[in-house]
């Protein structure tokens, strides 16, 4: 945790307060030390940037969460587009009629 925190120029304590905000879930290795993946040190690092800006701690999480889900549904979005033969138009929906 402590090389997490360095890292990120964070405290300790910050990443703790993600985990207790059931931001991240880090795996624990056999002695009980935390382990962020790379997606979960850069999900902290988001956090950090709008804690920064001013931005509650609880608010940050929710608007990370939000923006992960957008991306997600952009990316499933964007496969669907690609299995059908479909490039996004900017348009707005398709209407048939």
């Amino acid at each position: 945790m402590g090389s997490a925190a360095d890292a990120l120029g964070v405290t300790q304590a910050f990443l703790r307060a993600l985990d207790a905000a059931e931001l991240l879930t880090p795996q624990r290795s056999d002695g009980g030390h935390r382990r962020y993946s790379r997606y979960q040190l850069r999900i902290a690092a988001r956090v950090r940037e709008l804690v920064d800006q001013g931005t509650a701690l609880d608010a940050a999480c929710r608007i990370v969460i939000l923006e992960d889900q957008l991306a997600e549904a952009e990316r499933i979005n964007s496969e669907l587009r690609r299995a059908h033969g479909r490039q996004p138009t900017g348009e707005g929906p398709e209407i048939t009629g």
